[in-house]
C-alpha cells in the first residue's frame, strides 16, 4: 500500500516552506516504510505536528516505487518487513549517488541489536519503538540534517505523547491473525511483527507472548495465539 497525505502548499511551485521553532521538520517528505498501520499512524500524527509531510511504503517494493519517483528528505525504516529486512534497503540508500540527507531505522524487536546493525548498514540514526513523543522524533531527526535544513533560533521541547488511532491497531492484529491461517505462517516475520506492535501499543502481555513464540506453531499452540489476538480485538470493540 502507498499512501500520501492529502495535498497541501508544498505541492505548489516555487513555494518551499522553511521550518519553524514551532514546526521544525517544515518543508521536509518523510517516507515511512513501515508495515504496521499502527506505527504509521503514529509517525503520520508525528509528523503533522511537525510540520512534515508523510509518504508511506509498507514492503521494500513499495519503498523503491517511490525512490524511483521522488528523493525523499528523510527515510525512516522499519527492519522487519514483509518481503525482505529493511537493513537491505538501507545499505542501498547509503550506496546512491544521491542519497537520502537522512536514514533512521525503526524497530521494536531486539532493539540494541538492531540499533547496532542498522548504523553497521549506513543509517544514520535509530528510532526504537513506540515512537510517541515529538521531542524524541524532532531531535532524531534534525540532529541528522544538514544545518541549511534546520529551523533558526531557539525551538521548544514538546513532550507531548502521541495516541494513534486503535483502529489502526485493530488491522494490526486481524493481520497478525490471517498470517496465522497460512498453510505455513512466517513465524519469523510474525515474531518481529507481534513484537513491534506490542510495544508501539505498550502491551507487556503481548510482548512477552511474542518474545517466546518457538520456530513453529503446532496446532494447539496456534489456536491459543489467535485466540489472543482476537480477545484483544473484541477488547477493543467493548471500548
Amino acid at each position: 500500500m502507498e499512501t500520501d497525505t492529502s495535498r497541501t502548499d508544498t505541492d505548489l511551485p516555487f513555494f518551499h516552506p522553511k521550518p519553524t521553532p514551532a514546526r521544525p521538520l517544515q518543508g521536509l517528505t518523510i517516507l515511512a516504510v513501515e508495515d504496521s498501520r499502527f506505527a504509521s499512524e503514529a509517525l503520520r500524527l508525528l509528523c503533522l505536528r511537525s510540520g512534515a509531510r508523510i509518504r508511506r511504503a509498507d514492503c521494500l517494493a513499495s519503498a523503491h516505487r517511490h525512490l524511483r519517483t521522488y528523493r525523499p528528505s528523510v527515510a525512516v525504516v522499519d527492519l522487519g518487513l514483509p518481503d525482505g529486512s529493511g537493513l537491505s534497503l538501507i545499505r542501498e540508500m547509503n550506496r546512491a549517488a544521491h542519497r537520502v540527507p537522512v536514514v533512521l531505522a525503526t524497530s521494536g524487536a531486539e532493539r540494541e541489536a538492531a540499533a547496532r546493525t542498522a548504523l553497521e548498514a549506513g543509517a544514520d540514526g535509530f528510532l526504537p519503538k513506540p515512537v510517541d513523543t515529538l521531542a524524541a522524533f524532532q531531535s532524531e531527526i534534525l540532529r541528522h540534517l544538514p544545518e541549511d535544513m534546520r529551523p533558526q533560533g531557539p525551538r521548544p521541547l514538546d513532550a507531548t505523547v502521541l495516541e494513534p488511532d486503535r483502529l489502526a491497531l485493530r488491522e494490526d492484529l486481524a493481520h497478525a491473525i490471517a498470517l496465522l491461517d497460512r498453510d505455513a505462517p512466517p513465524m519469523g516475520y510474525l515474531r518481529r511483527f507481534l513484537l513491534g506492535l506490542a510495544r508501539s501499543a505498550h502491551d507487556t502481555l503481548l510482548a512477552e507472548t511474542a518474545t517466546a513464540l518457538p520456530g513453529t506453531l503446532k496446532q494447539g499452540e496456534r489456536a491459543r495465539l489467535k485466540a489472543q489476538l482476537a480477545s484483544r480485538m473484541a477488547g477493543m470493540a467493548a471500548v
